[in-house]
């Protein structure tokens, strides 16, 4: 957790097109009141605030939002069980495989997983019992054109990227005569 933290902190905001800035600003004031709802309900919940956790004004906007991790998240938290959206990682604690899935899976939404692991047995282990769209190992968020990205549960219907994308822009129609 101190490793993210310190890593997290590298992604200081500012201005995009600064190279040096980590991140630009979050897409509303509206939004970034959302974010800062997340972050002030975890800090009552019980979770522990390793680092962040503050909204920013820069260039006369206060739409920023420092990278946040949060700690001992209780996995039936609203930080734990909702799409944040913004800059804010909430970890859980888990002792087993089998805890780690029964945590991953027990969410309305599947989109998207990631797993950390040297071993590729239990890569692949878990990214079959893991119920979500896309599972990367050793990453985040890989994604390319010729494969289907999509979830499962309230993570979306359908597929976009790929000849899977095409379906939902015709209409399939089936017909059956007895004659």
């Amino acid at each position: 957790v101190d490793l993210v933290a310190k890593e997290a902190q590298a992604y200081a905001p500012g201005d995009p097109l600064n190279p040096a800035a980590g991140m630009g600003a979050i897409v509303s004031p509206e939004q970034t009141d959302r974010i800062m709802g997340f972050v002030d309900e975890a800090r009552t919940s019980g979770a522990r605030l390793v680092t962040g956790g503050e909204r920013i004004t820069r260039d006369g906007s206060d739409c920023y939002v420092q990278p946040t991790v949060f700690d001992d998240v209780d996995p039936g938290s609203t930080l734990a069980r909702e799409e944040v959206f913004g800059p804010v990682l909430a970890v859980t604690a888990f002792d087993t495989e089998d805890e780690a899935v029964a945590l991953a899976n027990d969410t309305p939404f599947g989109l998207a997983a990631s797993v950390a692991t040297s071993s590729l047995s239990r890569a692949h282990r878990l990214a079959d019992l893991i119920h979500a769209g896309t599972v990367t190992v050793n990453g985040v968020d890989a994604f390319s054109a010729w494969t289907p990205f999509g979830g499962f549960k309230g993570s979306g219907f359908g597929r976009d990227l790929s000849l899977h994308a095409i379906d939902k822009y015709v209409g399939l129609k089936t017909v059956w005569i007895n004659h």
